[in-house]
């Protein structure tokens, strides 16, 4: 059974009444992150990765729980797609949180 918070619930209901809000999944995805659950994160994670691939705060969060979960492989993949995303939006921060975070794990990068 997961772990559950009020802060969780509330922010379901929110979801509820606006299913389509990016940020409100993200938040969704950091409650379930912070809590520990993390497939419940992945979930919501890759949720946004889909419906709303635009918001670049997802993938360095994703790429992060992946590098524990599913691998390096996993991580460089959300990483180098976020990179793509970030500087299509001219985001400079995120591209460069992204382009480290990558270089951490990366060899090939060297």
């Amino acid at each position: 059974m997961s772990n559950t918070s009020d802060r969780l619930q509330q922010l379901e209901n929110f979801l509820a009444d606006s299913p389509d809000d990016a940020f409100i999944l993200f938040a969704i995805a950091k409650e379930h992150e912070g809590l520990q659950n993390t497939n419940e994160a992945i979930r919501f994670y890759r949720q946004l990765e889909k419906d709303h691939s635009d918001y670049v705060g997802t993938y360095y969060h994703l790429g992060k729980i992946l590098e524990k979960v599913e691998g390096i492989d996993a991580a460089i993949k959300v990483y180098t797609e976020g990179m793509a995303v970030a500087k299509a939006a001219g985001d400079q921060h995120a591209l460069s949180e992204l382009a480290g975070a990558r270089m951490e794990i990366d060899d090939s990068m060297d």
